[in-house]
């Protein structure tokens, strides 16, 4: 099929609107390790999860079994305000490299929350008001989550309680008007309003937060309130299983024009995005019915999947919660204030840790700087402005594009383009002022918080 019959954007019919997640862990041969109880070292039960979280959650937590789960109607029919999502041939984008490539990018941002992140919210708060809760509490970085579920609670009537990362909260002040004029509050974090908050603040005076110390709050409020649970944004298995409705429309619209991509690439802080895009992809590969290649791209500022450790670790900093498998820097790390809030997590998600380790993706990090050069390279050609972390796909795919401009391969690139940076201007005006700077950190730097993972006997001893 010729360039020209493919459009420019690809739309699917809500009849295409996925019927049911993916579960990849159905499909791995290694399957991601359990939970574990920080006490006990024991992969953690049903009803331990309870103060916690909301019932059906914890279900689709624990399934790694059944590769299917049924979208109940209420969702899809939510989803169908803003889904199916487009998938965008970047025709202009290609033409400015001069590059064979073929470039697609799925783009989730045309929601109020900006991002992909809508994808689970709406499905967590549709299961807590099931429950018959009165609200639920969560953290954001960048914002995108918050908003996200601020929005989901509004519509189905039930509070939200927001604890937002504190540089975020800071330089997104938009953001988090958004999200209270959908009703929620929102604490900026750490804070002095939790034991766990006081702790913090005392022990990194003028911290300016991290995802980890924002995880422990909304954990904290959560399991003091009544009639509340704690829901998260990124990494746990539920979230990225609600995210694959990313990756599923991105593969039927593919599909419908004979299209099949060599390279995907997406951003990844704690790996939502990341994992509902590539996984109807990463369960082709591991069922050998194709094979692509999968790359990760994270902050050089927050180097999890690169430079950390696949080990045992607690998923926040206030350790509150599970012991979880990953690829960590350690709970206590505490990342510098770069402007992709969104990816500023010490960990990656269980799912993509073992993919990682099992060599069925690779990773890579790159500078902020060259980050927002690929941001604006990108904007100017492609008419989206786009948030900070999804620029870090942008700029590897510019790089495998102009790969092939150098080697004369036509290859397919698919990335994802899962938020717009309308509210990230503070950083786009660093970047144009030129005080926008890069924090590579030391071997020295990392081994600090690497150092207070858990030792256990088959964790790092």
């Amino acid at each position: 099929m010729s360039a020209q019959e493919i459009p420019y954007k690809i739309y699917l019919s809500e009849k295409e609107i996925p019927q049911a997640w993916y579960n990849v862990r159905a499909d791995m041969k290694n399957k991601p390790a359990p939970l574990l109880n920080p006490g006990t070292h024991q992969p953690l039960q049903f009803e331990e999860l309870r103060p916690v979280f909301c019932d059906e959650l914890i279900k689709q937590e624990l399934n790694d079994t059944d590769p299917w789960i049924p979208i109940p109607e209420e969702i899809r029919n939510f989803y169908k305000m803003f889904r199916p999502s487009p998938l965008i041939r970047a025709y202009c984008l290609e033409k400015k490299l001069k590059t064979p490539a073929k470039i697609y990018y799925k783009f989730e941002g045309n929601n109020t929350s900006g991002s992909h992140k809508l994808n689970s919210a709406i499905a967590q708060a549709y299961y807590a008001k099931m429950q018959g809760l009165k609200g639920v509490t969560t953290e954001t970085g960048a914002g995108q989550w918050g908003t996200a579920l601020s929005m989901a609670c509004a519509y189905f009537g039930i509070d939200c309680r927001v604890y937002m990362v504190k540089c975020s909260y800071e330089q997104k002040p938009f953001r988090r008007e958004v999200m209270r004029t959908y009703g929620a509050n929102v604490t900026p974090s750490p804070s002095m309003t939790t034991e766990i908050g006081k702790k913090i603040n005392a022990e990194y005076p003028g911290t300016t937060g991290s995802l980890g110390c924002a995880i422990s709050e909304a954990v904290e409020a959560a399991t003091k309130l009544d009639g509340y649970r704690y829901v998260l944004g990124s990494v746990l298995s539920q979230v990225l299983l609600h995210q694959t409705v990313i990756g599923l429309e991105a593969k039927t619209a593919l599909d419908k024009y004979g299209v099949s991509p060599d390279i995907i690439i997406g951003c990844a802080g704690g790996g939502s995005n990341l994992g509902g895009l590539v996984s109807p992809f990463l369960g082709e590969k591991i069922r050998g019915e194709k094979d692509y290649r999968i790359i990760a791209v994270e902050p050089a500022s927050c180097p999890s999947l690169t430079r950390g450790v696949f080990a045992y670790d607690f998923c926040d900093t206030g350790h509150v919660c599970p012991l979880a498998k990953m690829y960590t820097l350690g709970s206590e790390f505490m990342p510098s204030a770069n402007h992709a809030g969104g990816l500023r997590y010490h960990g990656m998600s269980s799912i993509l840790s073992q993919a990682y380790h099992d060599g069925l993706m690779e990773a890579c990090a790159v500078e902020q700087t060259a980050v927002f050069n690929a941001a604006e390279e990108f904007a100017r050609v492609e008419g989206i402005l786009p948030a900070p972390e999804s620029s870090h796909a942008i700029r590897v795919a510019i790089d495998e594009a102009l790969k092939c401009k150098e080697t004369g391969e036509s290859k397919t690139i698919l990335f994802g383009l899962t938020g717009t940076g309308y509210f990230d201007m503070k950083a786009y005006e660093a970047y144009n002022n030129g005080t926008m700077s890069d924090y590579i950190l030391t071997d020295a730097d990392l081994q600090k918080s690497i150092d207070l993972i858990p030792r256990f006997p088959g964790n790092l001893m």
